[in-house]
């Protein structure tokens, strides 16, 4: 009997143990602060990892149970980390193939501009074409001594390039700048007629005399940029791989491609058999391939429910211009250009088709709106569209950048269910000048209303557009809680009552950008059972003073359990 009574006591003892013996981890994050996103545990201090997934979070203490010999462990020396940052809205390539060209986002002057192109004309032999992208004449610190329409002439580019076709993108990506070599291989001189310069869905801005300036809105655009040498297989790789190097040092685990077509899915699913994808991919197909679009219809989407790394389920539309080159489709006119109201680029009658081919083929739907007339308009169409689907909530559609909306159109992104998928570093840059183009009433009412948004029930996301502004999540952070620009200016931000808290800022630059991807159950907080996806910043970008968010650097990037990036 005693024997008995011994073992019993000896078999408690060993399921006792046996309980507090916790799962090993691969890894442990240690000795920081970390905030999860998490609202039914908002801040921890240490996160175990196994095989690329959380397994537990807590206290340093709590944390300790899972280590084991063979556990490594990063101590995060008091830095801050948060869930994997993602960029909702950017262009993959873009980032890249800036990199291979003139970057022209930093110039301060026309005379500046110029002369990077003499200097590239310097190299270049005889006949090469000199692009580049990321001018902005609102963002000069002084004006060129010649202006037409509010932008620059092309005189001083022919000067200093007379042999070779220059074409430069404005930073919004819905103009470009040409000399006169370029114009002339597009066929492109003096014009006259009824209704000089237009085209549909752009604009040929030209001088007094019918003379093209060089600057060449929306559409027209392409008229000069179908001449340009396509890409070869050996410079896309090159530009991706500087892509993805650039979003590891800037914190992002998870990017949405806002609009792409089967060359760069093969190539990034390249990357992926390889082991050189080091971002997950969330990529919109292109609306401007409608044979592509129907190929994907039959096939319906990719979603990678394996690693989680290159899904392809949207459709980007491109419905309308950018406010920078007057080119956003507005219900009135310009404040600065009487009689214009920029310009719809697409059909609004393709948003009507492709909504509702893409609803029962299972793809979501995309829209590029920036003027209040084309977020009506297509906010018009999805509710067609969606007449016929009761849980048409779930179907996550969204209007990317939203950025001036009419008063009564805003309660409908909550109502529909729309995600407004906008980028806050545009009030940075752009608000300065944009009352300017609204005035003030449209600036007020409509203009990067955030707080109006999420109030109607909208889910807000947010990233940069980059390669328009810099990847780089912490100034579009910035811009979400101060709505003041990068130099700290006005006192109270621009329309303060509009700022995210820093709270609401961070979920949208995590958890609201997975849910945008409907992979909320997968990444965007750290919880246990989701991704180990992991942006440790420097400083404490949830208590330092506003003024020293700036100065906050990405220390490390998680992707999966594995660091992609260590400053």
């Amino acid at each position: 009997m005693k024997n008995i009574y011994l073992l019993a006591i000896l078999g408690i003892f060993l399921i006792s143990c046996s309980s507090d013996k916790a799962e090993p981890a691969d890894l442990i994050f240690t000795n920081g602060i970390i905030y999860t996103v998490n609202e039914s545990q908002p801040i921890a201090e240490a996160v175990a990892v196994k095989d690329g997934m959380i397994l537990a979070v807590g206290s340093v203490e709590e944390i300790e149970k899972h280590k084991t010999e063979s556990t490594e462990v990063i101590d995060l020396n008091g830095e801050t980390m948060t869930p994997g940052i993602i960029e909702s809205h950017a262009h993959l390539m873009g980032i890249g193939y800036n990199k291979l060209e003139l970057d022209l986002m930093y110039v301060k002057t026309y005379d500046e501009l110029v002369e990077k192109v003499a200097e590239a004309v310097a190299k270049a032999k005889p006949g090469d074409w000199i692009t580049g992208r990321g001018w902005h004449q609102d963002k000069w610190i002084e004006k060129p001594e010649k202006i037409v329409k509010g932008f620059q002439t092309n005189e001083q580019l022919n000067e200093v390039s007379p042999d070779n076709p220059v074409f430069l993108r404005h930073a919004s990506g819905h103009a470009a700048f040409a000399n006169g070599k370029a114009l002339e291989l597009a066929g492109i001189s003096n014009l006259k007629g009824e209704r000089p310069g237009e085209v549909e869905g752009g604009e040929i801005i030209l001088d007094e005399l019918g003379n093209p300036t060089g600057i060449l809105s929306e559409k027209a655009a392409g008229l000069v940029a179908r001449l340009i040498p396509a890409e070869t297989p050996e410079r896309a790789e090159e530009a991706l791989t500087l892509a993805l190097k650039e979003l590891n040092e800037k914190g992002i685990t998870s990017f949405h491609d806002a609009g792409s077509g089967q060359n760069v899915i093969d190539l990034i699913q390249k990357f992926k058999n390889d082991g050189k994808l080091t971002v997950r991919q969330y990529v919109m197909l292109t609306g401007t391939q409608p044979a592509l679009l129907e190929e994907w219809y039959k096939k319906g989407p990719m979603i990678d429910s394996a690693d989680h790394m290159l899904t392809v389920r949207s459709i980007k539309l491109n419905c309308d211009g950018a406010l920078g080159n007057r080119g956003a489709w507005l219900l009135e006119d310009y404040s600065d250009r009487p009689d214009h109201r920029g310009h719809e680029t697409l059909p609004m009658s393709v948003v009507s088709e492709v909504s509702e081919k893409a609803i029962p083929a299972g793809f979501q739907v995309c829209s590029h709106a920036i003027g209040d007339r084309a977020n009506q308009e297509i906010l018009d169409r999805y509710e067609t569209a969606f007449a016929n689907y009761p849980d048409s909530k779930k179907l996550r559609f969204r209007i990317e950048h939203a950025q001036h909306i009419h008063p009564d159109d805003i309660p409908r992104f909550g109502e529909l269910g729309v995600i407004a998928a906008m980028q806050a570093i545009h009030l940075s840059s752009d608000r300065p000048w944009a009352i300017d183009r609204l005035g003030e009433k449209r600036i007020i009412d409509g203009a990067y209303v955030w707080q109006k948004l999420m109030q109607s029930g909208a889910v807000v996301t947010n990233g940069t557009d980059a390669p328009v502004e810099p990847v780089d999540p912490i100034p579009s952070f910035y811009a979400s809680v101060t709505r003041k620009t990068l130099q700290g200016l006005p006192n109270g931000g621009y329309e303060g009552d509009q700022k995210m808290t820093r709270a609401e800022a961070l979920k949208s630059y995590t958890l609201d950008g997975a849910f945008a991807e409907f992979d909320e159950d997968f990444k965007g907080s750290i919880e246990v059972g989701k991704a180990a996806d992991f942006t440790v910043f420097d400083k404490n970008i949830m208590e330092v003073p506003e003024d020293e968010i700036l100065n906050a650097k990405v220390a490390m990037t998680v992707v999966g359990g594995k660091v992609v990036y260590k400053k």
